[in-house]
């Protein structure tokens, strides 16, 4: 009897496809928390256990890996920032939304990489980078009317800020794991609305020139 591709034999190759599917994932994952986005997607493949050419059948780009590693990581922070919009004080609000951002960029590197850079193609994080902009954006623009938060901040002035903190939490995690908790603590404060405070010196980045500086922070191995 001839097997054919939908025959008895399809089932294992299939069983054998997903399960290299997920070894990927699961060794992209952890080398991407170790090294950042930027890791060599061959040091993946060898985690694995699978050669290169079954890595790309699997995911022909980086980006298409990286969607998979982090659609959940993604969802979850795209989660926080819907209970945060609806918080009735936006200063509590901020505050809780910017540490529990935080607390996931300290556990993974490869986090760190996906929220302060433009990855083309990864579909999912395209949507988290619009929603975290616009939950800064309301939370920032209640907290102007409540009173709580300096009016001359701009949402463009507080992502970069966030975006370049969070550069600097590998480093912070490696002296003391809870460093960045300071820095965030620190930065926060001066968000918040003073008689006495100075103004701002130089406007605030637009939206497109804050969009060029986060794609020129990288990562841009293909």
């Amino acid at each position: 009897m001839t097997l054919g591709a939908n025959g008895p034999e399809a089932a294992p190759r299939r069983r054998d496809a997903r399960r290299n599917r997920e070894l990927l994932v699961e060794a992209a994952r952890e080398v991407f928390a170790g090294q950042g986005l930027d890791a060599p997607l061959d040091v993946i493949a060898r985690r694995a256990g699978v050669g290169n050419a079954t890595l790309y059948r699997h995911f022909p780009n980086r980006a298409a890996l990286v969607d998979e590693v982090f659609r959940d990581t993604l969802t979850g922070t795209m989660a926080v920032g819907e209970r945060a919009r609806t918080a009735e004080d936006a200063w509590t609000a901020l505050l809780d939304y910017t540490e529990a951002v935080f607390t996931g960029l300290a556990a993974d590197r490869g986090a760190i990489d996906l929220m302060t850079t433009r990855l083309e193609g990864v579909t999912t994080l395209e949507a988290v980078h619009a929603h975290n902009r616009e939950t800064v954006d309301v939370l920032l623009r209640r907290g102007r009317a409540q009173g709580t938060v300096r009016g001359d901040l701009s949402t463009e002035d507080l992502l970069f800020a966030l975006a370049a903190l969070s550069r600097a939490v590998p480093a912070l995690t490696a002296t003391a794991p809870d460093a960045w908790r300071r820095a965030l603590a620190l930065l926060l404060d001066g968000l918040r609305a003073s008689p006495t405070a100075a103004p701002l010196p130089e406007p605030s980045l637009t939206a497109a020139q804050l969009g060029d500086v986060l794609g020129n922070l990288g990562p841009h191995r293909d």
